[in-house]
């Protein structure tokens, strides 16, 4: 029996029906293949482009490392610090905030010297500068009562204590603490050896994150949206409005002063009767008159002196008669001086902490030098402020030079894409300056705070 040609026409309706589907389930297919392969290829792109502008970033730090080593090279003379500035102010040595490399097009990569201010503690606003490392306490110098005056929440005696037994090399020092170190994960032993760097602090016994970041976990010296929001997000911090810097805010590995002069030759030791023998020709090669001269000697007399300090005060020369001697005269032998606090920079929680001037005159000490800023051209102001007395008391903890300076670079690439922050430590002792440390701090977070990156994403460059 023949089947009715409806039935066929039917069949074959459906059939077509059935490869449509399939026809659209492959086109789908191909479609979300397509689709797939095109979000993994935008995603690859932009992961390139996040690796160029890291790039660009890391390059634009290296660029900021070699404009800080010119900076210093030509204004960090003979323990001079250098002035910063903001583009255009001409009467500045230097300028450290959003400065571009390459050309001055929009959208190049730009760094920033994050700085620190002197005469005002960390607060909300962040300041750009290269940083003087001898305006800090020297962990391998500074002494545990020192280090105890430290205006840290959580300092204590103990841990000061640890910190000098860490870099000690003493017998009873090294027996006090073993037992301590062992029961730590991994067991050790103190170091007995000079600190290296200020992060070598994790390692002393009884460290803490909190008590040596503070509140500033970022190290940006100020204070950030989540470092004054509580418990909200990390770190804990009290909510007052104000920033609590931990210890690395004011210790350092690596001021050192040369017992040298710019030329190379030795400084003169005043603590020495043939150093006090050379003094007349010094003051007189500086144009000090014979007759001055010989009164200034005359003044010195056969004591002996504890610091530079004690001598000015002895010799009675005016300020601008030390002026012109001071980078030329030393107390200390062998090659350097470590750890001398430069009182010409040096923040208030740093100056209370030195013997002599102390919590209650480190106040009066920059309020001074606000006000007589061209006064400080060595630290004979300083016997101005505090008494006779304390000037000799500090006078072994102090200096009016410095020699370390620390870049702290931020930089980001084109556009404001990518970050990268490393910080260098210069040595300029040897007249050129050389790069003793570095560490990138990177991981740290964003550290240029929140209105830079406004001004980033308004300008469209982020």
């Amino acid at each position: 029996m023949t089947r009715p040609s409806h039935c066929r026409e039917t069949g074959l309706a459906s059939e077509r029906g059935s490869v449509l589907i399939v026809v659209m389930v492959i086109c789908l297919g191909l479609v979300t293949l397509l689709l797939y392969f095109a979000d993994a290829v935008n995603s690859e792109l932009q992961a390139s482009a996040n690796r160029v502008a890291e790039i660009e970033a890391r390059q634009a730090v290296a660029g900021a490392t070699r404009y800080a080593a010119h900076v210093l090279n030509n204004y960090a003379i003979d323990g001079v610090v250098p002035n910063s500035g903001i583009v255009p102010d001409p009467t500045q040595d230097y300028y450290s905030e959003a400065l571009k490399v390459g050309d001055d097009a929009a959208g190049n990569p730009q760094f920033w010297f994050i700085g620190r201010d002197p005469n005002n503690p960390p607060a909300t606003k962040l300041v750009f500068s290269l940083v003087d490392e001898a305006s800090k306490l020297n962990l391998n110098t500074a002494t545990a009562t020192m280090l105890e005056n430290l205006p840290l929440a959580n300092m204590t005696a103990d841990f000061a204590t640890a910190i000098v037994n860490w870099r000690t090399r003493s017998q009873s020092n090294s027996s006090s603490t073993a037992s301590e170190y062992s029961t730590l994960d991994p067991a050790r032993v103190n170091k007995a050896a000079p600190f290296e760097s200020t992060d070598e602090l994790r390692l002393v016994y009884g460290a803490t994150l909190d008590l040596i970041l503070g509140e500033d976990t970022n190290r940006n010296g100020a204070i950030d949206p989540n470092e004054d929001d509580g418990d909200t997000t990390a770190p804990h911090d009290n909510q007052d409005g104000q920033l609590q810097p931990g210890m690395l805010e004011y210790v350092t590995a690596f001021s050192n002063q040369p017992n040298t002069t710019l030329a190379g030759g030795a400084r003169l030791n005043i603590t020495t009767a043939q150093g006090r023998a050379r003094l007349a020709n010094l003051l007189t090669g500086k144009g000090i008159t014979a007759g001055r001269a010989a009164t200034i000697v005359r003044n010195t007399g056969q004591g002996t002196f504890t610091s530079v300090a004690d001598f000015y005060l002895t010799s009675r020369m005016t300020a601008a008669e030390f002026a012109l001697i001071h980078t030329s005269v030393t107390a200390g032998t062998g090659t350097a001086v470590q750890g001398l606090v430069n009182v010409n920079t040096a923040s208030e929680a740093v100056l209370a902490c030195i013997p002599g001037i102390g919590l209650n005159s480190a106040p009066t000490v920059v309020a001074y030098r606000l006000a007589n800023p061209t006064a400080l051209t060595s630290f004979a102001w300083l016997s101005s402020v505090i008494s006779a007395a304390s000037f000799r008391r500090a006078g072994p903890y102090i200096t009016d030079q410095s020699y370390q300076f620390s870049a702290d670079i931020a930089a980001v690439g084109r556009y404001g894409r990518g970050y990268c922050r490393e910080k260098v430590v210069f040595d300029t002792s040897l007249g050129i300056p050389r790069i003793i440390y570095r560490q990138d701090l990177s991981s740290s977070g964003w550290a240029l705070g929140a209105e830079i990156r406004q001004d980033l994403k308004t300008t469209g460059t982020l």
